[in-house]
């Protein structure tokens, strides 16, 4: 049994589905862009690699902050610049303790941002595209109709058949490009979370420790 050429070729299969569905294409390619500058991102920045925290704080401790500084320097990790802003806002007298408590909360919050850019694209991304993928289904759906009309006594069901499956592409494909950007979405959001957390866990660890010195 031959099969549709439709199903032989990708261009087919964009073909047959109509414009939503380069439109979904292009919102593939955008997503997938997206996920991998994060991933470039958060490997260069080492989020998982989080044991030169405890290294830090033990430093501080035997130390002091001068030493520490030196090491936290050597670390591209975000928390590593809380750290060190927390340690010469703590020992510069001149800044009062609400000042120290707004330049660490200022330096958090960029470096937070800075991994949240082009999150909010990854996530309008998921929910959109199986808008845009029932968008298509209908469009196609009232294609089918308009054909299976136009036929008038003559009814062929392979023409009503295969306007459905064409419109169902659309579904189909809106569904594949929103599922896999969803779960990256909250995978890397979830990272970001941690880091927020971590952020604050090592601002308290160190405030300690200078308080207690």
């Amino acid at each position: 049994m031959d099969e549709s050429p439709a199903f032989n070729t990708g261009i087919g299969l964009l073909d047959k589905g109509g414009p939503v569905m380069l439109v979904l294409l292009a919102l593939s390619v955008v997503a997938l862009t997206i996920i991998l500058v994060k991933i470039y991102q958060f490997s260069r920045s080492r989020l998982l690699r989080t044991e030169f925290i405890d290294q830090a704080v033990l430093l501080l401790h035997n130390d002091g902050p001068d030493t520490t500084l030196l090491a936290l320097a050597e670390t591209p990790h975000p928390v590593a610049r809380v750290m060190e802003t927390t340690l010469r806002t703590s020992t510069n007298t001149s800044l009062s303790i609400e000042d120290r408590d707004t330049e660490i909360s200022r330096v958090g919050s960029a470096e937070i941002r800075n991994l949240e850019n082009y999150l909010r694209g990854l996530e309008v991304i998921a929910n959109l595209s199986p808008l845009l993928g029932l968008l298509g289904t209908v469009l196609g759906m009232i294609k089918a109709f308009a054909r299976l009309e136009s036929a008038g006594t003559k009814v062929d069901p392979a023409i009503l058949a295969g306007g459905i499956w064409e419109a169902l592409l659309t579904t189909a494909f809106g569904l594949s490009v929103a599922i896999p950007a969803l779960a990256a979405f909250y995978i890397l959001e979830g990272q970001v979370e941690n880091v927020r957390a971590q952020m604050k866990d090592a601002t308290i660890r160190v405030l300690g420790i200078l308080s207690s010195r």
